[in-house]
C-alpha cells in the first residue's frame, strides 16, 4: 500500500500561484501513473490533471490548461503541481492519487489516496 501525503495548500488571492506538493512512501512510484483531484464543497471529485510513470505523457482538464502544470521527481518519491493565474472557482481540497493501472481521469482509476489539502481562492 502506498502512503501519499499532500502539502503545499493555503490562501491565495485571485491571480495567485501556489505549488502543491504530494509525497508518496514506498520504493514503486516510479512504476505507476499519478493524479490530481479536487473536490469542492457540495459537488462530486473532480480530475484536474494526471502523469504517467515517467513524467512524459500528461492529461488535464479543460478548466486548469495553460494554468496548472503536473510533475513528478521519481528520484525523490514526490509529485507536484503548479498552479498559475488561480481563479475563485479553483477553491476545493486538492487530492494526489495513485493510479491502479495507466493513465486515467476517472477517480475509478485510482487506488490510493491522500488526505487533501485545503485551496481557497479569494477574489
Amino acid at each position: 500500500q502506498v502512503r501519499l501525503v499532500e502539502s503545499g495548500g493555503g490562501l491565495v488571492q485571485a491571480g495567485g500561484s501556489l505549488r502543491l506538493s504530494c509525497a508518496a512512501s514506498g520504493r514503486t512510484f516510479s512504476s505507476y501513473a499519478m493524479g490530481w483531484f479536487r473536490q469542492a464543497p457540495g459537488k462530486e471529485r473532480e480530475f484536474v490533471a494526471a502523469i504517467d510513470w515517467s513524467g512524459s505523457s500528461t492529461y488535464y482538464a479543460d478548466s486548469v490548461l495553460d494554468r496548472f502544470t503536473i510533475s513528478r521527481d521519481n528520484a525523490e518519491n514526490m509529485l507536484y503541481r503548479q498552479m498559475n493565474s488561480l481563479k475563485p472557482e479553483d477553491t476545493a481540497v486538492y487530492y494526489c492519487a495513485k493510479a491502479s493501472g495507466l493513465i486515467g481521469r476517472s477517480w475509478l482509476e485510482y487506488d490510493s489516496w491522500g488526505q487533501g489539502t485545503q485551496v481557497t481562492v479569494s477574489s
